[in-house]
């Protein structure tokens, strides 16, 4: 595809973007990319931290005078006939500008709420990167979207949206999508020389690891092992259930199990791990998503919180020809694995703004119906009214796991992951016990609101849809 024909309108338009969340990761990228973007205007940037915000785009080279803080609509609505960004504290103030698009990346789903209904209601087109918002009320904002003729959409960038574009691009090929996953967020980075790996900032001794390699023949077996030696380090994460449930929702694939898989294994093994138990694979069922966790060597290239597919191979003379190429291709030639070994954050972003404001087209995921839900499975007893508090970077409930449950849950009356947390407990949970919403205190929450109307939405995802 040639992306200068595709938006050769930008050489004479501009777009006005609104940034929620502008002083997180996520935010950084896109504003140091938007830098190199005549195109985009940056209308507002909206974080709690405005002293933070402006620090940010002091160390990112924008020019003192193109940004000024504001605390009243009439302050933003100056700003912007000046052509200055206007740095606010106050989402609400967001209504006093005239945008084109609202990129949501505050990663606080009640906020996040409001902001994406407030925006679609005023006809500005939603990129959506609070993946915890999306994975509970996607559903429910897409169909407001629809209705409202704006684009609602995961951004390019982000795990979900790239994923869900892989899932796209081959279904439209018309490849059979056998499972369709990505790696979690770190690396097991394993040293020959000392015996050791590496996890972010740990590391331990496992020079045994060498003798566990090969995948050998009873994959299964050899995946349980490596585990085990592994047991010392964390090898699940909160927020992977939450992008899976994205990715699910867009696609109508299904989790390829509860807690999903998390085989440590290396790339060039996804083709033979990710099939089915009867061709020597994990998988009790195909059409899935799953997550697995990349070991690699210190010399090998990561794979950069990429995502991948693995697909049936249809013609076995073509798949051998690719296989030749370096293509990873299962061992007895029925699948191969397709990858894209990065995802950018922001920026990548600015594509699917171009591509909503420009065309009106999604680039990433809207979630058309419900088909996964993302919950709290309590791991000890709670009593009547404590707090199932969440906190850290990676959003754990203390005393409680998240597991990704098939659309049938849904309809049992359970309470999304994003739904429970921090609300408290109507009632005595004993452990091993799903949260349900007759559980929590939910009442005023918009979140909790948006989840019951998604689930009356019952409509497949089309197949081919971006």
């Amino acid at each position: 595809m040639n992306y200068e024909i595709l938006f050769r309108d930008l050489a004479t338009r501009r777009l006005r973007v609104a940034l929620t969340g502008a002083k997180g990761g996520f935010g950084r990228s896109l504003l140091a990319q938007c830098r190199a973007i005549p195109a985009i205007e940056l209308a507002a940037l909206c974080d709690l931290d405005v002293p933070g915000v402006q620090a940010l785009l002091v160390e990112l080279g924008f020019p003192a005078a193109s940004f000024c803080v504001c605390t009243t609509a009439e302050e933003v609505r100056s700003a912007q006939a000046a052509k200055r960004t206007a740095l606010i504290a106050d989402h609400a103030l967001l209504a006093a500008l005239q945008l084109d698009a609202v990129v949501e990346a505050t990663g606080a789903p009640e906020a996040s709420m409001q902001i994406s209904r407030e925006a679609i209601a005023r006809g500005v087109h939603v990129l959506i990167a609070s993946k915890e918002t999306e994975a509970v009320a996607g559903p429910w904002l897409c169909d407001l979207a629809r209705r409202a003729g704006v684009v609602y959409s995961t951004p390019d960038g982000d795990q979900p949206s790239n994923l869900i574009g892989l899932v796209t691009w081959a279904r439209v090929l018309g490849l059979e999508i056998v499972a369709a996953g990505k790696s979690s967020e770190y690396d097991y980075v394993f040293s020959p020389a000392n015996g050791a790996l590496y996890y972010t900032d740990r590391t331990v001794q496992v020079p045994g690891l060498s003798a566990l390699w090969p995948l050998g023949e009873n994959i299964p077996a050899r995946l349980r092992a490596r585990r085990e030696m592994l047991k010392a380090l964390p090898q699940s994460a909160t927020p992977d259930y939450c992008e899976m449930n994205v990715v699910a929702n867009s696609t109508g694939l299904e989790p390829a199990c509860d807690d999903l898989s998390y085989p440590l294994c290396r790339i060039s093994e996804l083709a033979d791990v990710f099939i089915p138990e009867a061709d020597g694979g994990i998988l009790r069922r195909t059409g899935v998503v799953d997550v697995f966790n990349c070991l690699r060597r210190d010399d090998e290239a990561s794979f950069g919180g990429g995502v991948f597919v693995v697909v049936r191979c249809n013609d076995p003379v073509t798949w051998q020809t690719l296989r030749e190429k370096g293509h990873v291709v299962s061992r007895n030639g029925k699948y191969a694995c397709i990858y894209q070994p990065y995802h950018l954050m922001g920026v990548e972003t600015p594509i699917s703004l171009f591509s909503a404001v420009l065309h009106k087209h999604p680039t990433g995921g809207a979630a058309q119906a419900v088909h996964a839900v993302m919950v709290a499975r309590t791991e000890r007893a709670f009593r009547a009214g404590e707090t199932l508090s969440m906190g850290g970077h990676h959003h754990v409930i203390a005393g409680a796991r998240a597991q990704l449950l098939p659309a049938k849950a849904a309809r049992a009356g359970v309470a999304p992951f994003y739904v429970a947390a921090n609300k408290r407990l109507r009632c005595d949970v004993p452990a091993d016990t799903v949260i349900i919403l007759e559980m929590i205190e939910a009442e005023g929450s918009e979140l909790a609101n948006a989840w019951i109307e998604s689930l009356k939405i019952d409509q497949p995802a089309p197949a081919g849809r971006a």
